[in-house]
């Protein structure tokens, strides 16, 4: 069953003084992909910005904009309508022998690298195949999937984006991008690549058409056995037409929502508000 959702997504900073001059990139607009479709995207900016986009080197979209008047708040306000079918099943299942041949290694070297974000202890490594078991690669991604969550609490707040994964199993505790670094460290330390991404979760199963509702900036991963599959570790459940793609990478880093530099006093966040209605 397809969805139609209306997303609002609010961010922005705050300054402690004036600030003269602001650099930014926003990646706050819904990807166009065989099974989801963005009719309409469009991001405001206050004050008001020229605004220009592209497409960076994942191919996720990006609002670029400069300020070089004097301001004191930076407010960005993303409106989209999207149209998300359930995602196409993967035609192939590679194995262990195929994933480890140097076509593999050579075109998803991006997504078999550890990053700082996304490290994880060899003994970790090791632990958490051992408890998984003699699956297919498929199979074992879900399994490690299912793993982290049941390990790993899910604690709004306890974490900061520069958490890394490892980090996170310190803690036992973090948010959903460090649920998904840990799953992709674990994935990618068995040479399963995967990708980190990010993007909106309708939070109700069976949403009411026409609700408006508090919704989720939120993370997730795909892994690539011969197709990408998603998964949402976080929630323990494929990837469906709840989930809306804005961008993805190797890890956080790659799809911030919203990312500048600037000169002047010293920052706050704004927060983050997300609306989401069910249209269809």
């Amino acid at each position: 069953m397809n969805w139609r959702l209306k997303i609002r997504h609010v961010t922005g900073y705050e300054y402690a003084g004036t600030v003269s001059a602001s650099y930014n990139e926003a990646r706050l607009t819904p990807l166009t992909l065989p099974w989801q479709t963005t009719l309409f995207s469009q991001v405001e900016v206050t004050p008001g910005a020229t605004t220009y986009r592209y497409h960076d080197y994942w191919a996720t979209q990006v609002t670029a904009f400069d300020l070089h008047r004097p301001h004191r708040q930076l407010r960005v306000v993303s409106s989209s309508l999207v149209e998300v079918s359930p995602p196409p099943a993967p035609h192939a299942s590679l194995g262990w022998a195929d994933l480890g041949t140097d076509a593999v290694l050579d075109t998803q070297a991006e997504f078999l690298g550890n990053s700082r974000l996304t490290d994880v202890d060899p003994a970790l490594v090791e632990e958490v195949w051992a408890a998984v078991g003699d699956h297919t690669p498929a199979e074992s991604a879900e399994a490690v999937s299912h793993w982290v969550r049941s390990e790993v609490a899910y604690v709004p707040g306890s974490t900061g984006v520069q958490t890394s994964a490892q980090e996170a199993w310190g803690l036992r505790k973090g948010v959903c991008q460090d649920i998904v670094h840990l799953t992709v460290g674990l994935l990618r330390a068995k040479g399963v690549p995967a990708r980190y991404v990010s993007g909106y979760l309708h939070p109700k199963v069976e949403a009411e058409v026409g609700e408006t509702v508090a919704g989720q900036s939120h993370a997730w991963v795909e892994w690539w056995c011969g197709d990408w599959t998603g998964f949402d570790p976080t929630n323990g459940v494929p990837v469906g037409p709840r989930h809306v793609i804005v961008a993805r990478g190797r890890d956080y880093d790659d799809v911030p929502p919203l990312r500048g530099v600037y000169h002047g006093a010293p920052s706050k966040h704004l927060g983050v508000t997300v609306e989401i209605t069910r249209l269809a």
